[in-house]
């Protein structure tokens, strides 16, 4: 694991002198309140995803007998990364996912694959559907550009928290405050009602706690939020637009676009977790049957 000591070692003034001017003062002090967001946001995501991941080493130590969790943890690395997935994805599907029957040399036996859905909504010719990267970056952008900015984010409902996946246009700030949501905010609004979130002015809305003043602070006035709805209604995801100006609505073929990109994307995730991530549990099965050869 990294060693994190250092990370609590505040700025100190040079050679213990105090600054020569209030600028420098501040400039100390906003050193500091740096270092110390980037400790908050680094020990959240530890928090978070460090016992998703010790329970999938230890399904996996236990299902295959290795050694010890770093030998799980590596198997689950290899497989993420052939994958093109986050290594996270792959634990929590590993805790979720009923295994293999015992002795068996196919973690699914006859799955049967299904194409990848249409994306032809995100007008951006041809993707790799396998690619989650790319096609999130297609549909963030897509969603801008029907909205008419340059600031945005995509976050994935991961057990009924929303995780940042991919943004634009936003400050570190922004992105750490945001990593993880779970509170009542526009984008957490439209992930629990299965609707589109218009927050027309971010300073006279009610509804943010401490998260207005990040938002406003990344330049942003107005908020929209699209739920990323699948053919069964299950949100999977949100992406959000932020505007640098109030907000006056969407006309109405902004909002039929915005849904058509929606449920593109929705059902996309819902085909990448039922066909990519458990493509990286059947590699990874195989990977673990040769190590005990």
């Amino acid at each position: 694991m990294t060693d994190h000591r250092r990370d609590h070692q505040l700025v100190p003034h040079p050679h213990g002198e105090q600054p020569s001017s209030p600028r420098e003062e501040a400039e100390r002090l906003a050193a500091q309140a740096q270092q110390l967001r980037q400790q908050v946001f680094e020990l959240e995501v530890q928090v978070r995803a460090r016992p998703k991941i010790a329970l999938a080493e230890g399904v996996l130590v236990e299902r295959y007998g290795l050694p010890d969790a770093d030998a799980a943890f590596a198997l689950m690395r290899q497989a993420s990364q052939r994958a093109n997935i986050k290594l996270h994805q792959v634990a929590v599907a590993v805790a979720r996912v009923p295994g293999p029957a015992r002795g068996a040399s196919l973690w699914f036996g006859e799955r049967t694959q299904t194409p990848a859905p249409p994306l032809t909504a995100l007008g951006a010719g041809t993707l790799d559907a396998r690619n989650q990267g790319e096609v999130l970056g297609a549909a963030l952008r897509r969603v801008l550009e029907i909205t008419s900015t340059h600031m945005g984010n995509v976050q994935l409902v991961e057990d009924g928290t929303l995780r940042m996946e991919r943004h634009t246009g936003l400050p570190r700030q922004f992105t750490d405050h945001f990593a993880f949501v779970d509170g009542r905010t526009a984008c957490s609004r439209a992930a629990d009602g299965g609707n589109q979130v218009t927050v027309k002015e971010v300073a006279l809305s009610p509804g943010f706690d401490v998260s207005r003043h990040v938002i406003l602070s990344a330049g942003a006035r107005g908020v929209h939020s699209v739920p990323l709805v699948d053919d069964t209604r299950t949100v999977r995801g949100v992406i959000s637009s932020h505007h640098s100006n109030p907000l006056d609505g969407f006309a109405r073929s902004q909002l039929l676009a915005l849904h058509h990109t929606s449920r593109a994307i929705g059902t996309w995730i819902d085909w990448h977790r039922r066909t990519v991530v458990l493509d990286a549990l059947e590699d990874l099965h195989q990977l673990a049957l040769a190590r005990q050869k």
